[in-house]
């Protein structure tokens, strides 16, 4: 990885300032698609595809590459955004998201979408998938790293767990989890459906080393993992505190934006807001 210099980090910064254009421009488009997750997402996605990931766009499948798992598979419209971006394909594809024979689906396909590594969309699988491409790894004296991107709600799920301890059965080092928590699932707030804290003690207790950052800054994300790269015998986990529909204020912690598209003088007033900030 590059050193983070103030150059490094402010074409960071753009990066994820176009992620939260283009979601907002993918989801007026469709009328479709998870705003509230995906903006939450924008700058995680901006370090890891221009700063952390070993890939490269010209070979998707290339074997050495490291992989990466969006287990929250609604939170799709960023990572579409980062790939266009990185030249896995045009932008001009992004305007058809969510369209019949598109390669932009609801949720990520992997059989559709180059650089998409495996399909997701139905919560709490993607960190075994992760463990499996992390023991093939290990099986192939790879060198490669395993991320994997769990939405808090997600938390919620058993097979979540039966993953957490056999990853740290394994000593699987090389996988790395990050935690979008934004506190809002579907129906309202997570603590208030079902309760996942205290999440630092409780994957301690399964035998993950744990950071805990703030989601939406470059510095944090970037030594994040920085440290999570070194070596060690345990899986990482990074909890990382975002805010759902970050970036454009009517969104911003109102779950009726987690899959509401915007009418033309909502996508104007957030495309004004995400310059003006940003």
């Amino acid at each position: 990885m590059r050193k983070l210099s103030s150059e490094l980090e402010a074409e960071l910064r753009k990066r994820s300032n176009t992620i939260r254009k283009h979601i907002i421009e993918m989801s007026f488009s469709a009328q479709a698609g998870h705003q509230g997750g995906a903006l939450s997402l924008a700058e995680i996605m901006a370090v890891l595809y221009f700063h952390v990931l070993n890939i490269d766009p010209t070979h998707p499948g290339w074997a050495e590459r490291d992989r990466l798992v969006l287990s929250k598979g609604h939170g799709c419209l960023a990572l579409y955004s980062a790939l266009a971006q990185r030249g896995f394909f045009p932008e001009s594809e992004m305007s058809s998201f969510d369209q019949i024979g598109s390669i932009l689906q609801g949720h990520p396909d992997m059989l559709k979408t180059p650089g998409v590594d495996i399909s997701s969309g139905c919560l709490g699988q993607g960190l075994s998938v992760g463990i499996g491409m992390a023991l093939g790894g290990r099986l192939d004296r790879a060198d490669y790293r395993v991320y994997v991107i769990l939405g808090d709600g997600e938390l919620q799920s058993g097979q979540i767990w039966e993953a957490a301890m056999t990853a740290s059965a394994y000593h699987l080092d090389k996988l790395i989890a990050i935690l979008d928590r934004n506190r809002l699932q579907m129906d309202g707030f997570t603590e208030e459906m079902v309760p996942i804290e205290p999440i630092r003690e409780r994957w301690i207790s399964f035998g993950w080393r744990i950071m805990e950052i703030d989601g939406h800054k470059i510095e944090a994300i970037v030594k994040a993992l920085n440290w999570a790269a070194k070596p060690n015998d345990k899986p990482t986990l990074i909890i990382a505190e975002t805010v759902k529909g970050k970036g454009v204020s009517f969104m911003e912690l109102d779950n009726k934006w987690h899959g509401k598209a915007p009418k033309k003088e909502e996508l104007e007033k957030a495309l004004a807001e995400i310059e003006e900030k940003y």
